[in-house]
């Protein structure tokens, strides 16, 4: 017969099974990639918010996607660096904890199909309406569009979250790095249900609503390239539209991996593997997607390293 633990305020975390001569080459890895990941996005929002040039829509909605990495990294890799140290029976976290964590994990990954939406949204916007487009992306459309987005994903989250908490706990162990809402709710005995209905509901919801207005933007797009003659605008309109289509990919790609293996338990040490990835690489490639292709942020870095090289020297007479 199994032996339960009712309600017990302290669970433990399966983390990553890691082999001992890889424990320091696993931790290294994901130590420089979260430095890499907080100095890039930390840079690029700051350069945003200081530089006026930057002052526009674009960039205002593009801040929205380096403070959401800076979030979702923030609170699962530097816990995940100390448990690779740790051994399994230490890794331990109070259940407020865990439930901070896994809506945090969970806000991360809606919020950054939210995010990606309305840039695409501000893409459509500057390649179909290029007269219109300063009357309709004023100041307060994008300050609509940035709260429409996080404000939808933190009620959305909220309520999966709210779903999983009345439920009664007799399991202990988290079967994954971190703390997430499914690896929660499978701490119950009780029926949850009502946690799957929902749960389907919204991830069905949100991948059919972000992938719908994803496809429809960028046919929009499309049409009005192939239709113009304008090679300007079309050479813009690749170059600002691919970048952004191949983050999505991968940020689509890597959260239906996640949702599949959640449903075969034996691939767990693949969907741990998705899971980190999923943190990672997106949040990586972004500040070099739109950082290093954007033509401000070039000449706002050309013009600092410019300004360095011709400081004038002062001699003594």
């Amino acid at each position: 017969m199994e032996n339960y633990t009712y309600n017990s305020l302290t669970l433990q975390l399966e983390g990553l099974n890691v082999s001992k001569k890889w424990i320091y080459p696993v931790f290294l890895s994901i130590l420089f990639s979260y430095l890499f990941i907080m100095v890039t996005n930390v840079g690029i929002a700051a350069l945003v918010f200081i530089d006026k040039n930057l002052h526009q829509p674009m960039y205002l909605l593009f801040c929205n996607l380096p403070i959401n990495d800076i979030l979702g990294n923030s609170i699962l890799l530097p816990r995940l660096l100390v448990d690779i140290l740790l051994p399994p029976s230490e890794r331990l976290i109070s259940y407020y904890g865990c439930v901070v964590q896994a809506f945090l994990t969970q806000f991360f990954g809606t919020t950054s199909h939210t995010v990606l939406m309305i840039m695409a949204f501000d893409r459509y916007v500057a390649i179909c309406y290029p007269l219109r487009y300063s009357a309709i992306m004023s100041n307060k459309m994008v300050t609509k569009l940035s709260v429409s987005a996080w404000g939808s994903a933190f009620v959305l989250v909220g309520i999966l979250i709210s779903l999983t908490v009345r439920l009664n706990r007799c399991r202990t162990m988290i079967m994954n790095p971190f703390c997430d809402n499914a690896s929660l709710f499978k701490l119950s005995c009780e029926s949850v249900f009502i946690n799957n209905v929902y749960g389907l509901t919204f991830t069905v919801a949100l991948y059919v609503v972000s992938i719908g207005s994803i496809v429809l933007t960028y046919t929009k797009i499309a049409v009005v390239c192939l239709t113009s003659k304008n090679k300007s605008l079309n050479s813009k309109a690749l170059k600002t539209c691919s970048t952004h289509l191949v983050v999505y990919l991968i940020m689509v790609f890597n959260g239906m991996s996640i949702i599949t293996l959640h449903r075969f338990p034996h691939y767990s040490d693949y969907r741990k593997l998705c899971t980190i990835l999923f943190h990672i690489i997106p949040c990586s490639i972004n500040p070099i997607i739109y950082g290093v292709q954007s033509k401000e942020i070039k000449k706002f870095f050309s013009k600092s390293f410019k300004s360095k090289k011709t400081l004038p020297s002062f001699h003594q007479s």
